[in-house]
């Protein structure tokens, strides 16, 4: 018997950079389909990349799944694949690696999960990938946008949770 996967597509924007931005997630499971999406009103386009692979994972309620997630983010994509984000935790983000406290809980997260990641070309013929780009850019042109913490005390010039 082949074992149930579960399909994630992730995507991020933001309109400037920084700027109001947004993540849009697609997640499949058998004949089970569910989108997510939320805005924010000061942050980056990496980090909602990253957000999107954060809440796609924390939504998930079985662990046990083998996870295919696809993102056209070359920053999540290679940080993972090759290694990066593994050198990055271990020299505690020294260098100013960006976004320490996204990739933290992404790192704590996925130890949870079987997770195979994939690169897709973005803004190409892919429906899942078309569509999480549509959620993203919809919550960043959205009302009612969430406050990013992290970013916005950073861009503010406070390091007190580095």
């Amino acid at each position: 018997m082949q074992k149930r996967k579960i399909t994630i597509y992730t995507d991020g924007a933001a309109r400037g950079n920084p700027g109001p931005g947004g993540y849009g997630v697609v997640m499949m499971y058998g004949t089970h389909r569910r989108e997510l999406s939320e805005g924010y009103r000061l942050t980056t386009n990496n980090r909602m990349e990253l957000m999107a692979v954060i809440k796609a994972l924390e939504a998930i309620k079985k662990p046990e799944l083998e996870i295919d997630l696809f993102t056209d983010s070359k920053y999540v994509a290679d940080a993972i694949s090759k290694g990066w984000l593994n050198t990055w935790i271990k020299s505690n983000f020294k260098g100013g690696k960006k976004n320490p406290d996204l990739w933290k809980q992404y790192h704590d997260l996925s130890k949870k999960f079987n997770i195979n990641f994939h690169w897709v070309k973005g803004h190409a013929e892919n429906i899942y990938n078309n569509r999480c780009d549509e959620l993203a850019t919809e919550a960043a042109d959205g009302n009612d946008l969430k406050i990013d913490e992290y970013y916005e005390m950073i861009s503010r010039g406070d390091n007190s949770l580095l």
